[in-house]
């Protein structure tokens, strides 16, 4: 199966980072997500109730952000991929995490992993 359900760009303002003044304040992350669903149920049926819910995915990967409160982009990539493999039964995800103005030089930094097989 090659079926997708995509969030991009889900922008969430959490605290992160290791600096104590990143400690602090609420800064901007910005999360996509390609997760791996079978399609096929959802379409036939026209039913929300087979669909991934990606309101519900969006509500709970940024509540996740801001009760974490990682240091890391790292700590929070792995958390993502953990609840939703977990909470959701998505057996692969690819996730993007960048935070914007990190280094302004840049327009962000961040890290893209993959967890699960497709």
């Amino acid at each position: 199966m090659t079926d997708s359900v995509l969030i991009e760009g889900l922008a969430v303002e959490a605290i992160i980072g290791v600096y104590d003044w990143e400690r602090e304040v609420s800064q901007r992350l910005l999360v996509d997500l390609e997760m791996a669903w079978d399609n096929r149920a959802p379409a036939a049926s026209d039913d929300v109730g087979d669909a991934l819910n990606y309101a519900l995915v969006s509500e709970r990967v940024s509540g996740y952000l801001v009760e974490a409160r990682p240091q890391l982009l790292e700590t929070a990539a792995e958390g993502i991929a953990g609840l939703l493999q977990s909470e959701f039964n998505v057996r692969w995800v690819k996730l993007t995490l960048r935070k914007p103005g990190a280094v302004p030089a840049a327009v962000a930094v961040g890290v893209k992993i993959e967890r699960g097989s497709r």
